[in-house]
């Protein structure tokens, strides 16, 4: 076998991610507790003038809405206490309980809390509260960095909060429920200048239909994925969980692309574009290439999902 997993990831070695996104999150895990949370409170503050956060769905909320009734009913000082032990991924029963969420549940677990605390019916940051020297940086940078980069800043440093999952043994996962896929007379099909090969161009058209158990037979059976900044989820089954649980109703506008033959029959492409999420306005996206390497068979073998560095990147087929 010619390919690895790991030797899959090197393809298209050249394209430039946006690293300003991992270091950022590095800096922002370092600050204490009281920062993170004060952080994440003046950058949606500042995010708010220029990009609108969708309200999370009731779907999404049904399973969150429990954790959030409890926390009402908790004096300052005690809610206070929860989100700080949300931060430091103490072992408590609530941050337990956020560790079995999808990152979309704790997505809306996060703006449900933040409308509170505009309420005052949780305990809002103290008036006056002035950011770390350390803190100040972090949203210093994060403000400087494109909206899209930004709001998957934000979005991990979320997703990271609670209890560690690894040491939870065996536990359910809790996510919302799968959208159904569009109907045929809803679906759309993508147009890739430079690129004309029909796995990949399914791939783009069944993920925007939310057509997820067609789309995952487009994989070879240890096929992987690798989402941005993190380590390839590998196998059909775990790559069909992360569609279900963190790719519903996103919009992908695929632009321009390039393919060339790789060893044995295999097949590399490179795909740049845009991707729209549900949680932000249209106005919102991110510059995205797609790596596939696909096999003699045409089914996907690996493909990479990368957050790119600049929109001139957009440009880059450069292997």
């Amino acid at each position: 076998m010619p390919f690895t997993i790991e030797s899959a990831r090197n393809i298209f070695s050249n394209t430039m991610s946006a690293d300003a996104v991992p270091a950022t999150i590095a800096r922002f895990n370092q600050l204490s507790a009281e920062d993170r949370l004060a952080l994440i409170w003046f950058a949606y503050l500042e995010m708010g003038k220029s990009i609108t956060v969708a309200a999370p769905g009731a779907a999404s909320m049904q399973f969150a809405e429990p954790t959030l009734n409890e926390i009402k009913k908790m004096s300052f000082q005690e809610q206070s206490q929860v989100m700080c032990d949300l931060a430091n991924n103490a072992d408590t029963p609530i941050c337990r309980t956020y560790a079995t969420w999808s990152p979309n549940i704790k997505l809306g677990f996060w703006f449900q809390l933040g409308e509170l605390m505009e309420k005052g019916v949780v305990a809002p940051i103290p008036k006056g509260y002035k950011l770390s020297a350390n803190a100040n940086a972090v949203l210093s940078t994060i403000q400087q960095l494109e909206s899209g980069q930004q709001i998957t800043v934000l979005r991990n440093c979320v997703v990271n909060m609670g209890f560690d999952s690894d040491k939870l043994g065996e536990y359910d996962r809790v996510s919302e429920p799968v959208a159904p896929p569009k109907d045929m007379s809803q679906r759309t099909e993508v147009a890739i200048s430079g690129v004309t090969n029909p796995t990949v161009l399914k791939y783009m058209n069944l993920l925007n239909a939310n057509d997820f158990d067609a789309l995952i037979e487009l994989f070879a059976p240890d096929g992987a994925l690798q989402p941005p900044f993190r380590r390839p989820i590998v196998g059909k089954e775990a790559v069909l969980r992360f569609f279900r649980e963190e790719c519903q109703n996103l919009k992908l506008i695929p632009e321009r692309g390039v393919s060339e033959p790789a060893e044995e029959g295999y097949t590399q492409i490179k795909v740049t574009g845009n991707v729209q999420t549900p949680w932000f306005g249209a106005g919102v996206g991110m510059n995205i290439a797609w790596r596939f390497l696909l096999n003699s068979e045409n089914k996907i073998f690996f493909v990479a999902i990368d957050l790119l560095a600049s929109p001139k990147e957009l440009m880059n087929f450069a292997r």
